[in-house]
């Protein structure tokens, strides 16, 4: 169902990364599926949600996301009039509201997910206690984030586009630019991501990184091919692999982030514990969350 990210975080930080395993979802999304946007039966996610929030013990429902491959990161409490996936608007004054609610096993969030009442964005994080930040995967890149003080957590949701778009440096740059939210006092965990092994990509791709910085550029392994003739071609310029979790490190690293550490678990190749959509195409999602106590 889930496991702890092994990383150094500070006591009061709780995170932990969802797996598929257990839960009541079936085929293609079969096992403990979280995301309601992929074709899954819709009461069936809300029975796996709320099985995670009882197993887990969390302080409150945890602020789902639209993503959509943005750079956009948001503070929680975010002051709009949208809501999250428990019907219950975000607010500073409702934290402690939308956790007695949440020990109800009810489904009036089923009308607010299908209104689309979801802000769009790939990251959030927030300094209050009691909040869960949430980002879902299934081959893209979940990072976590908090300082050394204990003080801030971020979730995000780097796919290869938000990656070379820049959203690690546009949430950084979204922190309260206090002293112990400098990047040297920040530490991230990178979780379950597609490996380079399996992850094919075009020139497209790499031009945008190279664009980016030219360092990105030993992150990409040009694949050989064959030929119907069973001619080995060599398609430089055409097709790589591509190293995500170095590429996320590395603009952690060149923003100043010292501490970070990388999971190092393929969604692709462990078939049995992870979604992956470059594998399966229609699949579940996972979801990596985080929270202040």
């Amino acid at each position: 169902m889930f496991f702890i990210p092994e990383w150094p975080a500070p006591e009061g930080v709780k995170a932990l990364c969802t797996n598929r395993q257990g839960g009541g979802s079936l085929a293609p999304f079969d096992g403990f599926n979280l995301a309601t946007h992929v074709g899954d039966h819709l009461e069936q996610v809300l029975v796996n949600r709320q099985t995670l929030f009882h197993a887990a013990k969390l302080p409150s429902q945890p602020v789902w996301l639209d993503q959509k491959h943005t750079t956009r990161a948001i503070q929680l409490p975010y002051s709009s009039p949208h809501v999250s996936l428990d019907g219950i608007p975000i607010s500073q004054e409702s934290i402690s509201e939308r956790s007695q609610s949440s020990q109800k096993d009810n489904f009036k969030d089923i009308q607010t997910i299908r209104s689309g009442q979801l802000e769009v964005a790939d990251a959030s994080w927030t300094e209050a206690a009691g909040l869960v930040s949430v980002v879902m995967t299934a081959d893209c890149l979940p990072i976590l984030i908090t300082n050394q003080s204990g003080t801030l957590v971020s979730a995000i949701h780097a796919g290869w586009k938000g990656l070379a778009e820049g959203i690690i440096s546009q949430t950084l740059a979204s922190f309260p630019q206090t002293p112990r939210n400098q990047p040297e006092q920040l530490i991230a965990w990178i979780g379950p991501t597609i490996s380079a092994e399996h992850f094919e990509v075009g020139e497209e791709v790499r031009e945008q990184f190279v664009a980016k910085d030219f360092d990105n550029a030993q992150f990409f392994q040009a694949k050989q091919t064959v030929d119907r003739q069973g001619d080995y071609l060599n398609d430089c310029s055409v097709k790589y692999l591509a190293d995500l979790p170095s590429l996320a490190q590395l603009e952690l690293q060149k923003k100043g982030v010292r501490n970070i550490t990388l999971s190092g678990l393929c969604t692709y190749a462990l078939a049995d514990q992870f979604y992956s959509y470059r594998r399966s195409g229609k699949t579940g999602r996972i979801a990596s969350l985080i929270w202040l106590e």
